[in-house]
């Protein structure tokens, strides 16, 4: 009951002018957490300004081996809400984080959405999916984002029921605008001849599947393809005409690079968790648009 009341006093100001609510006070928000830069995103979507919105994994940081700060932890302690994802460090961290805060909900937005298993090397025809390990990047396909905003905006109305209106408008308007995007980017790949492209990290098999694409991992679990498949790599580059591959910009480009100069390929920073959602999105569709072959 403390939690509601403190919303509920939190979002009592209207912006003039604005959907958006803030408080009077803006250090009596309650404070939200996330885990990376595209959930912030879409809470900030869907709340507006109601609430505090922190985030665990900053710019340039990888989720895979990210540890959270002793102030981060401090203000964990009073946070109302942490929306996980499923990226790895969650898989170490959060047990701790939630006995900190017994208080606090943990809200899992891969509620509803079916998990793919993470690719293997797409040229592998023994490898198939590397079974038991499934995918967490589901945020960089916007089908999928759909889902994470309805348990985002549903744990939301439950906390600040009073503001359940606001919420909703701020959910339909992030849907037609996911709406509008996943269209325009099945439009940009139309026109692609070859449907496969060729990644350093497995981070887009979700955007993958919704656009009818084929990834082709060089990585898997962190590890760099032995002697063996980095040669099987390199013949399936150049038999596919492969010439560009794609590096998350979290990550060194010093092993693409020298894997791509085998086939005379370039190499393309990509970034999974840039914060600007929706233009990030166009980006990268538009780079694969340009440099797929």
């Amino acid at each position: 009951m403390i939690i509601l009341l403190l919303v509920s006093v939190s979002c009592s100001s209207k912006q003039s002018n604005s959907h958006k609510y803030v408080s009077n006070n803006d250090t009596q928000k309650p404070c939200v957490f996330v885990s990376i830069l595209p959930m912030k995103y879409f809470v900030e979507r869907i709340a507006g300004e109601c609430f505090d919105v922190q985030v665990l994994v900053g710019p340039g940081q990888s989720p895979a081996t990210y540890e959270p700060t002793p102030r981060q932890m401090a203000k964990l302690n009073d946070a109302v809400v942490y929306f996980r994802i499923g990226v790895p460090f969650e898989n170490v961290w959060l047990n701790r984080i939630a006995n900190a805060n017994p208080d606090m909900q943990v809200v899992d937005t891969r509620k509803d959405i079916e998990l793919r298993e993470i690719s293997r090397h797409g040229h592998d025809k023994d490898s198939g999916a590397h079974e038991g390990n499934k995918d967490p990047h589901i945020w960089l396909s916007p089908s999928l984002v759909k889902y994470q905003a309805r348990t985002i905006c549903d744990a939301l109305i439950e906390i600040a029921p009073a503001q359940r209106d606001e919420f909703d408008d701020g959910l339909t308007g992030f849907i037609e605008d996911l709406d509008n995007l996943s269209l325009e980017i099945k439009n940009t790949l139309s026109e692609l001849k070859s449907r496969k492209f060729m990644v350093f990290h497995p981070s887009w098999g979700y955007f993958a599947d919704e656009f009818n694409l084929e990834q082709i991992p060089i990585e898997i679990e962190g590890k760099e393809p032995g002697a063996k498949e980095l040669s099987d790599i390199i013949d399936y580059a150049k038999k596919q005409n492969i010439k560009v591959i794609f590096t998350q910009a979290q990550f060194s480009q010093k092993s693409a690079k020298a894997i791509a100069s085998q086939f005379n390929g370039k190499v393309i920073a990509i970034d999974p968790l840039d914060e600007d959602y929706i233009n990030n999105l166009r980006k990268v569709a538009n780079l694969f648009a340009g440099e797929i072959k």
